[in-house]
C-alpha cells in the first residue's frame, strides 16, 4: 500500500479531471489491462470486467481522496455508471429488444416451429452429404441465436447423421461453427444489439457522437473474414469429401461404423426448457410467421424511423422517390436501431403469441410466462452490456483513449493493427470462453487505436473509414475466432452436448479447423485489406485459399452406401 500511495503522490498533487490523460499517463491502462488480464486468469468476463471498471472508478477518486475513500467512492460510483447506463435512451433500447428476441425465440421454441423446420431439413436428407448440408442450412435458418442454434440443431440430425455413418464430432462442427460465425453477421439477432452498441461507445471515444453504428455493423460484414471462411469451408470439407487432422480419423472412424469414439460415457444432455409442447402438431409456420415477422417489421421500422430523421435536400429527395435505393439507404441509415429493434421484436411477440393462442398450444398467461422465460435466458448478455459500458464511461473518462493515441499512433505500422487486434481478440475469447465479453473489452481500445494509426499514416476520408470498419470486424471476429478453439466455450459445450459428442474429442478436432481458417483470415483478408486490397478483391481469394486448403491438405474419406 505504501508503495501505491508513493507512486500516487505525484498525481494527487496535480489532480486535474479535464487533463487525465496527461496526469494518469500510464495508470490509464489500468482498467482495461485489469480485465484483460483477469480475464485470463479467473476465465470469468463478468468478475474481470466489474474489477476493471472499479479499478478505473478507484484511480478517478483517488485523485481528490485518500485510498479508503475512494475505495468507498469507487465501488458507488459503480453502481451509479450502471444506472447511469441503462438511464441512457439508446441504451435502454439495446437492452430491451436483446430481452425481447430472447423472449421471441422462447415463443418460437415453445411452439414447436424450430422443431418442425428442422424435422423437414432433416426428412429430405438421401445421404450423408445431404444430411451435412441440411445441419449446416438449418445452422443458416436458426440465424438469429446462437444458443438456439447450438441446442436444437444437434438431437433433431443426431439421428440423421448417424445413420449415413457421420461422426458426432463433424456434427458437432457443424452446429458450432454456423451458430457463432451466422448469429455475428446476420442483420437481425441477438447479437445486434451488443455489436451495434459498442461500436457507438467506441466511436464516441474518439469525438464522434452522432454516428449510425446499425449503418456501420452492417459494412463490417463484407469484413468478417473468419465467419464467411469458416461457413465456406464446411461445404468444401462436406462436398469434396476431405478431411484432415483429427477430424479425418474421427471420420474414417464412423465410416466404419463408430459414430462417436470410446471416449463417450455422458448421456444425451437436451435442455428440456427449449422443447415444445407435448401433443402439439409441430408446424413450421410457428416459425417463419414470426420471425419474418421480426425481419419485415425491423426493415419498415428503419425506414420510417430514418425518414422522420431525414431533413433539407434529403429529405425532399425521399419524398420524391420514397422507395429508391438512395431513400433506403438514407433512411436506415438515419435510423434509431435500437428503436427500431425493439419494435419489430415487440410486434414478433403478439404476433406469437396471437399464434399460440389462436391454435391452442398455451393459453395468454402461459405464453406470457415463456415469453419472461426467454427474457431471463439473456440476463447475462445484459450484465455484460452494462458492464462493458460501465468499462466504456471508466476508459472515457481517465483518457485511456488518448494516451494509447498518443503512445501508439506513431509507432504502430498500419498494415499491423487490425491483425493485431484480431489476434489479441481470439487470445482473450479462447481465455474467457465468450465473445459477448471480448468485444466489450476490446472495442473501446480497438477503435481510437485504428483512427489515431489511419491518421498517422495519412489515411483520411473513405480510405480512413474503411481502415476502422477492418478494424471493427477483426474485434468482432477475432471474439469468434479464439471461442471457436476454447474448450470452456458455452457454445462449444452446447454443440457437443447437442450432438452427443465427446466434448474433448469435439474440442480436440474443431480447434485444427479453427486455427486453419483463422489463418486465411489473417493471411488474405486482414493484412492485405489493411495495405490498401479491396475487399471484394480479398474475400474470393480467401474464398479460392479456402477451397485449396481442403483439397491439397485434407483426405479423401471412403464414403459407403447405406
Amino acid at each position: 500500500m505504501r508503495i501505491l500511495l508513493v507512486f500516487l503522490i505525484p498525481i494527487l498533487s496535480l489532480a486535474d479531471p479535464g487533463k487525465n490523460a496527461e496526469i494518469f499517463g500510464i495508470w490509464t491502462l489500468v482498467p482495461p489491462v485489469v480485465a484483460i488480464v483477469l480475464a485470463f486468469i479467473t476465465k470469468d468476463v463478468i468478475l474481470s470486467l466489474f474489477i476493471g471498471v472499479f479499478s478505473g472508478t478507484f484511480l478517478i477518486n483517488i485523485i481528490n481522496d485518500n485510498v479508503f475513500v475512494s475505495f468507498i467512492k469507487g465501488f458507488v460510483s459503480i453502481v451509479e455508471r450502471m444506472v447511469g447506463s441503462m438511464a441512457d435512451s439508446w441504451n435502454a433500447g439495446i437492452i430491451l429488444q436483446v430481452l425481447c428476441i430472447g423472449g421471441v425465440v422462447a415463443l418460437v421454441t415453445k411452439m414447436g416451429g424450430t422443431k418442425a423446420i428442422a424435422l423437414w431439413l432433416s426428412k429430405r436428407a438421401k445421404t450423408g452429404i445431404g444430411a451435412q448440408i441440411s445441419t449446416w442450412f438449418m445452422g443458416l435458418v436458426i440465424f438469429f441465436d446462437d444458443y438456439a442454434n447450438a441446442l436444437i440443431v444437434g438431437p433433431i440430425m443426431r439421428p440423421i447423421t448417424d445413420k449415413f455413418k457421420i461422426s458426432r464430432e463433424k456434427l458437432a462442427f457443424i452446429i458450432d461453427a454456423t451458430a457463432a460465425p451466422i448469429a455475428g453477421i446476420a442483420i437481425i439477432s441477438t447479437w445486434v444489439g451488443l455489436e451495434i452498441s459498442l461500436i457507438k461507445d467506441g466511436y464516441g471515444l474518439v469525438g464522434v457522437e452522432n454516428i449510425n453504428s446499425y449503418s456501420i455493423f452492417i459494412e463490417t460484414i463484407p469484413y468478417r473474414f473468419y465467419n464467411i471462411f469458416m461457413l465456406f469451408f464446411i461445404l468444401c470439407t462436406v462436398f469434396m469429401g476431405r478431411e484432415f487432422g483429427s477430424m479425418l480419423s474421427a471420420e474414417r472412424r464412423a465410416r466404419a461404423g463408430e459414430v462417436h469414439s470410446s471416449r463417450v460415457s455422458m448421456q444425451d444432455v437436451e435442455d428440456k426448457t427449449l422443447e415444445p409442447k407435448e401433443g402439439i402438431k409441430l408446424q413450421g409456420s410457428n416459425a417463419v410467421v414470426p420471425i419474418f415477422t421480426l425481419i419485415i417489421g425491423a426493415f419498415v421500422s428503419f425506414y420510417f424511423s430514418g425518414l422522420s430523421s431525414l431533413e433539407g435536400e434529403a429529405l425532399m429527395a425521399a419524398k420524391a422517390a420514397p422507395f429508391s435505393f438512395e431513400t433506403f439507404r438514407e433512411t436506415f441509415g438515419a435510423a434509431d436501431a435500437s428503436v427500431a429493434l425493439f419494435q419489430s421484436a415487440l410486434l414478433a411477440t403478439i404476433v406469437a403469441i396471437t399464434m399460440g393462442v389462436w391454435r391452442k398450444i398455451f393459453g395468454v398467461r402461459e405464453a406470457i410466462e415463456t415469453w419472461v422465460k426467454g427474457w431471463k435466458t439473456m440476463i447475462i448478455t445484459v450484465v455484460i452490456l452494462l458492464l462493458a459500458w460501465s468499462l466504456s464511461s471508466v476508459i472515457k473518462e481517465l483518457g485511456t483513449s488518448r494516451y494509447l493515441v498518443a503512445l501508439l499512433s506513431d509507432a504502430t505500422p498500419q498494415f499491423i493493427l487490425p491483425t493485431a487486434i484480431f489476434i489479441l481478440g481470439s487470445f482473450i475469447s479462447f481465455s474467457t470462453g465468450t465473445s459477448y465479453g471480448t468485444m466489450g473489452i476490446l472495442m473501446p481500445l480497438a477503435i481510437p487505436l485504428a483512427n489515431a494509426v489511419g491518421v498517422s499514416s495519412g489515411l483520411e476520408g473513405e480510405a480512413l473509414h474503411a481502415y476502422m470498419i477492418v478494424s471493427i470486424s477483426a474485434v468482432l471476429t477475432g471474439a469468434i475466432f479464439g471461442d471457436h478453439c476454447s474448450p470452456i466455450s458455452d457454445t462449444t459445450i452446447l454443440s457437443s452436448m447437442g450432438a452427443g459428442c465427446s466434448h474433448i474429442d469435439h474440442v480436440r478436432t474443431q480447434i485444427v479447423y479453427a486455427l486453419s481458417v483463422g489463418g486465411v483470415a489473417i493471411g488474405i483478408g486482414y493484412l492485405p485489406v489493411a495495405f490498401g486490397v479491396n475487399v471484394w478483391i480479398a474475400l474470393p481469394l480467401g474464398l479460392f485459399a479456402t477451397w485449396a486448403l481442403v483439397r491439397f491438405i485434407g483426405q479423401k474419406v471412403e464414403v459407403r452406401k447405406i
